[in-house]
């Protein structure tokens, strides 16, 4: 027997859940919403913890999606440091950490997703953080400001994270397998451009290389060794080696799993194998109408966008998830990027501006499909970019001539 019954129930603490009940409630839902969540906070968005709130504690509510209060005056019951241990999409049940059992007329599947810890000699020692939540981030403040600095991963985390930590006094290095950052999303070029942000600013860039071990004389780390055998002196180690996606309890309710892109597999509808189940944020691997194969992407605006799509799935829309990934990353205030796709491969850039003046975009092709695009200070072309993604456009000639010409208009390109 259920100890209680619900319309919506929401598992997981993050901004797909929280954007979904938003929307329940703008959409007109009436019945009981519980958002269950593990963390400590109320829902908040997670790209501050690597920027303005790692630079500064006092912006923490700032990263909130809403008000704690909210939630309240939207009848929306929130339960924080509380996870859902067993879910029967059967019996349409869940059973929280706190033994109570939940009745559910739908729900949706949001766990996010954990760091991807690496298992190397000295990984045990102090001193050593990986960044997810608030408490993270004041672990690595605590840590690292103004103190020697090594960063492993060159992607957004180990890049952002430097940035932040440089601002604050560290003296950081980054060490990364890829020969440039941020060159496994962008290519090599744009890459070389974001890596001389940093040098400018005093970051030092070990590109191919890995990390073997670390080492102490003590509890706390002192050094880290490369693959290459560098030895680099470390009062802190930030390790950025991206996530895994939570599907433990998705797994264990028996829903379809996508082992290739570790996610809940979903449809077009973010609807899994279950019925009256969604899945939705870093968890959800979906099918995109859009790129014409299966995704998954680890984004909060994407968390945002599929809890809205859910939301009015659940009160009987018919919504396909056609919206176009959109991502961001600041480096400090020295550069900030912008991207929409996501291309999973491509044979082609073409530049539009240039990267000497710091404004610029990449088209990224497969054949003659657009599949991405960078912007760095040209939001604009963004907008034009959705439209050639979404729309699949096939571009000839001169469409790709339109685009490599900062002078043209890109409103034509068809």
């Amino acid at each position: 027997m259920a100890d209680r019954s619900v319309a919506h129930l929401l598992i997981g603490g993050g901004l797909a859940s929280a954007s979904c009940a938003r929307w329940l409630r703008e959409n007109g839902a009436e019945g009981d919403i519980l958002l269950v969540g593990r963390e400590p906070d109320v829902p908040y968005e997670r790209p501050p913890l690597s920027k303005e709130y790692l630079r500064d504690p006092a912006t923490r509510e700032d990263a909130y999606y809403r008000p704690e209060a909210w939630y309240a005056e939207q009848r929306i019951d929130l339960l924080t440091r509380t996870s859902v241990m067993r879910l029967d999409p059967e019996a349409r049940t869940a059973t929280l950490s706190t033994k109570e059992v939940v009745a559910f007329e739908s729900a949706l599947l949001a766990p996010g997703a954990n760091v991807r810890r690496l298992n190397v000699d000295g990984g045990h020692l102090e001193g050593i953080d990986y960044l997810r939540a608030f408490g993270n981030a004041d672990a690595i403040r605590d840590d690292a400001a103004g103190k020697r600095v090594v960063i492993i991963g060159g992607s957004y985390i180990g890049c952002e994270v430097a940035a932040s930590l440089r601002e604050l006094g560290s003296d950081v290095t980054i060490v990364m397998q890829e020969d440039v950052t941020l060159s496994r999303g962008f290519g090599e070029a744009a890459g070389r451009f974001f890596q001389s942000k940093l040098e400018e600013h005093g970051i030092v860039v070990v590109g191919g290389d890995g990390l073997e071990r670390f080492e102490g004389s003590g509890d706390r780390v002192e050094r880290v060794v490369t693959t290459s055998g560098r030895v680099l002196e470390a009062d802190a180690v930030v390790i950025g080696a991206g996530v895994n996606p939570d599907v433990m309890l998705a797994r264990s309710a028996g829903l379809a799993l996508d082992e290739q892109l570790g996610g809940i597999a979903c449809d077009e509808r973010l609807r899994t194998s279950a019925r009256g189940i969604w899945a939705a944020g870093d968890a959800a691997a979906y099918d995109s109408p859009i790129h014409g194969r299966r995704i998954r992407v680890e984004h909060w605006d994407v968390a945002l966008q599929q809890g809205r799509t859910v939301a009015r799935s659940m009160l009987g829309e018919d919504v396909v998830h056609d919206v176009v990934p959109y991502f961001f990353s600041d480096l400090a205030d020295w550069a900030s990027l912008e991207y929409v796709g996501p291309a999973r491969d491509w044979d082609r850039e073409i530049v539009r501006g240039s990267f000497e003046s710091g404004e610029f975009s990449v088209w990224y092709l497969n054949g003659d499909r657009l599949g991405g695009t960078l912007s760095v200070g040209r939001s604009d072309d963004l907008d034009h970019a959705r439209r050639l993604i979404s729309e699949g456009t096939t571009l000839d000639d001169a469409a790709l001539a339109a685009l490599a010409d900062p002078a043209s208009g890109l409103g034509a390109v068809a």
